[in-house]
C-alpha cells in the first residue's frame, strides 16, 4: 500500500541479494509503495518465491537471476531492462559475498578475490550500468548497502570489513559525480542484523555476547528494521539530497 509521502507508483527498482534477508525487506517494501521491483540475486529460484509472494500480495514483480560477481551477468540484465522497460528510477546494490570467517593473515586468494569481486568490482559496475541508464532518463537512486564494519571492523571478517569500507568511500564518489545528472547514491550501513548471511556471527556465543554489549539497545536488529531507511532514500522525500552522500547506520551499532 503505497502512501502520499512514498509513493513510488511507476518506478523501475532492482534490488540485488533480493531472494532472502535485508534485500527481501527492501523489494517488498517497495513493492508495497507502488515500484514494479525486479528482484535479482544469483538464483532464479529463491528470486521467484520473493517475487511471486509479492504479485500474489498485489505488487508488481518480477525474477532475474544475476550474479554481481560476473561481469556477463551485470551486462545481461541491464540488457534486459532497457529492452523491457526502457528506464531505472532505482538501484539497491544489496548483494555481497562473505565467504572467509577467520585469522586475517590465513585470508588465501579466492577468498579475497571472490569477495571484492562481489563487493567491491560488481557494486562499482552495477552502478556504472544503472547509473548510465538514469541519467538516460533523467535522474534516479542508487542506495548502497555497506555495513557497519566498514566503520569498525568485525572480528575475524578482514576482506569483508575491507571491501565494505570500500563500498563508503564508493558511494561518496558516485555521489558526488552523479549529482549534476539527476542521480542521488546513498549508503546504508546496517548494524548487528540477523540474516541468513551473518549465521556466523550468530552461531558463535562469544562473537555474538561481544556484538551485543556494543548495541546500545542490547539486541540484534530484523532485516526489516533495515527497509524503511531505504524506502526513505529512494523516495521523493529525500530529493535534498545533491550530491552528498548520506551514510545511514542501522541504528543499533554506533
Amino acid at each position: 500500500m503505497s502512501t502520499t509521502l512514498f509513493d513510488l507508483t511507476g518506478k523501475i527498482a532492482l534490488v540485488t541479494g533480493a531472494s532472502r534477508g535485508i534485500g527481501e525487506s527492501i523489494a517488498k517494501l517497495l513493492a508495497e509503495q507502488g515500484a514494479h521491483v525486479i528482484v535479482s540475486s544469483r538464483k532464479i529460484d529463491g528470486c521467484e518465491v520473493v517475487s511471486n509472494a509479492i504479485n500474489e500480495s498485489g505488487g508488481s514483480a518480477e525474477a532475474y537471476a544475476c550474479h554481481v560477481g560476473n561481469m556477463d551477468d551485470i551486462s545481461a540484465i541491464f540488457t534486459h531492462i532497457k529492452n523491457k522497460h526502457g528506464k531505472l528510477d532505482i538501484l539497491v546494490n544489496n548483494a555481497a559475498a562473505n565467504p572467509y570467517f577467520g585469522d586475517i593473515l590465513d585470508t588465501d586468494l579466492g577468498a579475497y578475490t571472490k569477495t571484492v569481486d562481489v563487493n567491491v568490482r560488481g557494486y562499482f559496475f552495477m552502478s556504472v550500468e544503472g547509473g548510465r541508464l538514469m541519467r538516460d532518463s533523467g535522474g534516479g537512486t542508487i542506495v548502497n548497502t555497506a555495513s557497519v564494519n566498514a566503520l569498525i571492523p568485525g572480528p575475524l571478517q578482514g576482506i569483508y570489513s575491507i571491501t565494505k569500507a570500500a563500498v563508503v568511500s564508493m558511494t561518496k564518489a558516485f555521489a558526488k559525480e552523479c549529482a549534476p545528472h539527476g542521480i542521488r547514491v546513498n549508503a546504508l550501513l546496517p548494524g548487528f542484523t540477523k540474516t541468513k548471511f551473518a549465521g556466523a556471527l550468530f552461531s558463535n556465543e562469544e562473537i555474538y555476547k561481544t556484538a551485543i554489549q556494543s548495541v546500545p539497545m542490547g539486541r540484534h536488529a530484523e532485516p526489516e528494521e533495515m527497509a524503511g531507511t531505504v524506502l526513505y532514500l529512494v523516495s521523493d522525500a529525500s530529493s535534498y539530497t545533491t550530491g552528498e552522500c548520506i551514510v545511514v547506520d542501522g541504528g543499533f551499532t554506533i
